[in-house]
């Protein structure tokens, strides 16, 4: 399994990321871009020209394509990193059988058109089998890989021997890699933090101080147990870093997008207008309308007090002073 081929498919900061994780391994690494001055910009500048700038590639080592088709032809693994928001438009392009290849999922969310996890997705409509589909979870920033900060990663599947596979050519001095087998929990767990942050964001945009933050995020791992436990029951460890270290970086750090898009929100930004002032994407916007959708579907709904405050300010245009006052009586 060492001569395997890699593609990564998406150019965002995360996806640029993992290029680079990959870059540290192996001979040459596929990348399936949609934007054409993005590739012609790295032939030329040996750089992304829009996220985490300062990385620079060795060319020789990168065979780019606009082309999905092409670069799922040429690979035998397929690392998805396009937003949730898109990657059903960028799938329905695909006309190539990749029901024999292994397919990763570095994307954070539901992907909306099916309120499926993308493995759940493949699955169902590629025929990829569920021995073949993996995830990447981090607690990992994309902003501290480029700068080559130690960061720690955690690769999900069924099957230990491609975990593992995986997981070696990620490794390397600043990247520290694990393995487990709970694809959907650490899938939705990756989805779910991202809301939380958002959560966080809002509370200090609304001028909650770091007491209030810590008593947020406890809630919060306990919200995000309780859902993923509705969702794929199993005997996970909710404390291991692939949840809780990934919740923490995610609901804290001043490079989380969700967190500073949350920021805004409670600083009295609407929606759009965070977005649109926003350069990349915030996964947690489109995951809790994603998550309260999914609770809503269950007979038997799990309690979800941090999500329901988040849909309520995102989509029913609540006022996040009040949403949050009223969340506060809720947690303890």
């Amino acid at each position: 399994m060492s001569q395997l081929k890699y593609a990564v498919f998406g150019s965002g900061s995360w996806a640029t990321a993992i290029v680079k994780m990959l870059c540290e391994n192996l001979d040459e690494v596929g990348w399936y871009m949609r934007s054409v001055y993005t590739k012609e910009h790295l032939l030329k500048e040996q750089h992304n020209p829009n996220y985490l700038s300062a990385v620079e590639f060795h060319m020789e080592q990168l065979k780019l394509s606009n082309d999905i088709n092409e670069m799922a032809a040429y690979a035998d693994v397929l690392i998805f990193v396009i937003p949730s928001a898109f990657i059903h438009a960028e799938l329905e392009k695909l006309d190539i059988d990749i029901s024999n290849k292994i397919t990763v999922s570095a994307v954070k969310g539901i992907l909306p058109e099916t309120g499926l996890l993308l493995g759940d997705h493949l699955n169902e409509n590629f025929n990829v089998p569920l021995e073949n589909i993996g995830v990447i979870a981090g607690p990992c920033h994309a902003e501290e890989v480029a700068l080559e900060r130690l960061s720690y990663l955690t690769i999900s599947c069924a099957d230990k021997s491609k975990a593992e596979t995986i997981a070696s050519v990620l490794a390397s001095n600043y990247i520290k890699t694990k393995v487990s087998d709970d694809v959907i929990g650490t899938e939705y767990a990756v989805m779910l933090k991202n809301i939380y942050a958002v959560a966080a964001g809002i509370a200090h945009g609304l001028g909650y101080g770091d007491n209030f933050q810590s008593v947020l995020m406890s809630n919060a791992i306990r919200e995000m147990k309780r859902f993923i436990k509705k969702m794929h029951k199993m005997k996970r460890n909710i404390n291991n870093s692939a949840y809780l270290g990934d919740l923490l970086v995610t609901g804290y750090s001043t490079f989380s997008r969700n967190r500073m898009f949350g920021n805004m929100i409670g600083k009295g930004y609407t929606v759009k207008s965070a977005q649109m002032e926003m350069s990349m994407v915030a996964e947690g916007y489109y995951a809790t309308k994603s998550a309260f959708i999914l609770n809503e579907k269950n007979i038997k709904k799990t309690k979800l007090p941090i999500i329901n405050a988040v849909y309520q300010v995102l989509y029913e245009g609540k006022d996040a002073k009040k949403v949050f006052k009223k969340l506060t009586d809720k947690l303890d």
